[in-house]
């Protein structure tokens, strides 16, 4: 961990970062780096940028663990592995490079500056952030080095999952005093560097309780330290609308040719469309589709009017006239379409105004109804106006990528209909259900709202995926058999399936999956929580090697965690043995993390 501090801090004299508005601008002499240089307020961007990253990608790698994303098989890599339940150590990495090295390495830097100045509000940012980072790799690896993890020590000592849980809760009290003191006209205006909140005190607080309400919740499993009183109490002092939610803002700029000094992606767009919307390979799920258009089993048939915002569409000609048309989700449950090597992704011809797939394969020859989540008409850098879609040289559209996967797409850190789906389940588990139906149904209206604030903010267009939800069709949907009317007719697994679809490509939704045994239904009287959900088709042998449970019932026969990446096996290695007994064995990736164990 030592070396990882000062990679930190090479990078950041040589990309010293400024406010949240020029965030990420080279503004000091590199060769007069050092770890004084930065201001706080450069330095917190830069944090912000890189824990970001972090946390967006292990949503990513989630997501296509816990059923909303997979790939086309001909595209290979560890994303493709991840898909099949078969990882490798590649899929582990980037969320542990972007906190220790672009983040991490840099928080007691900043501690110590702004203590100097007086600058309690970024005291406060980094222990926040501290706390978030560490979470994030508590629930990505489990055991991890914590108390020793910024020290001098070479090879830091492994602390468990209740030591690194206990201690981040402890800093979010921490982080919370500071942002309630007063801050000395001298020091430094935290508006100066937040890219997250604008400087907003209030929101950072907010964002701290909405925080432990998450983190106190997932302990549900825990009979002994499950405290609905605690999380509720957190949920009060949390975002209380849609307007308090910690949203970060990306930007679709022509200008934003510059790359991430660690990944060489954009700067200020979406992260999420750095890892999915920058690529062609990338395909929704049918288990996710289902979810939306209520074709589940048991499954009210009424369709989610979100449902054309988080799909993508293409073109087509159908019976002489171009049509848009939604994507088919691929079966990755059911079918063998990746074992066959699809889906093969159709081209589309500017001249036939028709699509084809090239291959030989009659099973295949259909595959153009899948559609990519790629959005906008370059693949890298080259980004065009915000209304743009992907589209081929004639104009058709041959994406339209998708809310969360846009340029522009907002990132989702804390949002008040998560909270909303906290509470609503803390209440269903008190027996208070009325209370708990009153919190689920604003939660759906709150996402549905959240998704417009941007939405609405597309030129007028005739593209649905580009445009706002009318008011009407939520309050329809809200009315319809897809929602609980009642009491009687609430349940965990509608609690559940709509937050997922509120926490899209969030971490927190696998989180959730883990708590829940996924499809097992063996939590509670709950019953199944997340109906038709199971390995994928293609669950190998070589896979069996590592989810080891033979049955649903059995914990291990689950996706529970990441194994820890090759930079602690090489240089850490003697401590994470010691840190679990199946730390270095294939058998590890079905290893509950601390939290994920009943008592």
């Amino acid at each position: 961990m030592k070396k990882i501090k000062y990679i930190g801090l090479f990078l950041f004299g040589l990309l010293t970062l400024s406010s949240c508005n020029d965030y990420l601008d080279i503004n000091v002499d590199p060769n007069t780096a050092s770890n004084t240089v930065a201001s706080v307020d450069s330095r917190l961007a830069g944090m912000q940028h890189y824990f970001e990253y972090g946390y967006e990608t292990a949503g990513l790698r989630s997501s296509l663990i816990a059923g909303t994303l997979t790939r086309t098989y001909a595209s290979g890599n560890s994303h493709n592995q991840l898909c099949a339940w078969d990882p490798i150590l590649g899929s582990t990495i980037t969320p542990y490079q972007m906190w220790f090295v672009g983040c991490g390495s840099n928080i007691n830097d900043l501690i110590t500056k702004a203590q100097k100045e007086e600058a309690w509000h970024y005291v406060g940012a980094a222990k926040l952030i501290h706390a978030m980072g560490f979470m994030l790799m508590t629930d990505w690896y489990g055991e991890m080095p914590y108390t020793e993890a910024f020290g001098n020590s070479k090879s830091p000592k492994y602390d468990s999952g209740e030591t690194i849980f206990e201690g981040c809760l402890a800093e979010l009290d921490e982080a919370i005093k500071y942002f309630e003191k007063t801050q000395p006209a001298t020091a430094t205006k935290l508006s100066a560097g937040d890219g997250w909140n604008s400087g907003d005190v209030q929101k950072w607080i907010k964002l701290a309780y909405g925080m432990k309400a998450r983190w106190l919740n997932n302990l549900s499993k825990k009979s002994k330290l499950y405290d609905p009183a605690a999380i509720l109490a957190a949920l009060d002092k949390a975002a209380q609308s849609n307007s308090e939610s910690a949203v970060i803002t990306h930007y679709n700029l022509t200008a934003d040719t510059d790359k991430d000094i660690l990944i060489s992606d954009p700067l200020k767009t979406s992260i999420l469309y750095d890892g999915i919307g920058m690529n062609t390979y990338f395909l929704p799920t049918k288990w996710y589709i289902d979810l939306l258009t209520n074709t589940f089993t048991g499954g009210s048939g009424v369709e989610d009017p979100r449902t054309d915002k988080l799909i993508p569409s293409a073109q087509f000609k159908i019976d002489g006239q171009i049509k848009l048309v939604r994507s088919k989700g691929v079966d990755m449950i059911n079918s063998d379409i990746r074992l066959n090597n699809g889906p093969i992704l159709g081209t589309y011809n500017a001249t036939s105004h028709k699509w084809t797939v090239n291959t030989t394969n009659p099973s295949r020859m259909g595959d153009s109804v899948y559609v990519n989540l790629r959005s906008q008409g370059a693949m890298y850098f080259t980004l065009v106006n915000a209304d743009d879609t992907y589209k081929g040289t004639d104009g058709r559209i041959l994406s339209t990528g998708t809310y969360y996967t846009r340029p522009d797409a907002p990132g989702h850190l804390m949002t008040y209909p998560e909270l909303c789906f906290i509470k609503a389940e803390v209440l269903f588990r008190k027996g208070e259900k009325g209370s708990a139906l009153t919190a689920y149904k604003a939660g759906i209206r709150a996402h549905m709202e959240l998704m417009n604030a941007k939405l609405s903010q597309y030129p007028s267009t005739d593209n649905l995926n580009k445009s706002a939800i009318p008011t009407a069709q939520i309050d329809q949907f809200l009315a319809s058999a897809a929602v609980a009317q009642s009491v009687g007719e609430l349940t965990m697994a509608k609690i559940m399936q709509q937050k997922y679809i509120a926490c899209s490509y969030s971490i927190q939704n696998w989180n959730d999956m883990r708590r829940f045994n996924y499809s097992a239904g063996n939590i509670g009287d709950y019953g199944v929580v997340y109906p038709d959900f199971d390995r994928p088709k293609e669950f190998s042998q070589t896979a069996a090697t590592k989810m080891i449970g033979t049955s649903k019932s059995d914990e291990r026969y689950w996706f529970r965690r990441m194994a820890q990446c090759q930079y602690e096996r090489t240089y850490n290695s003697d401590n994470l043995k010691a840190s679990n007994p199946d730390a270095l064995l294939d058998k590890i990736w079905s290893y509950p993390v601390w939290w994920d164990v009943a008592e």
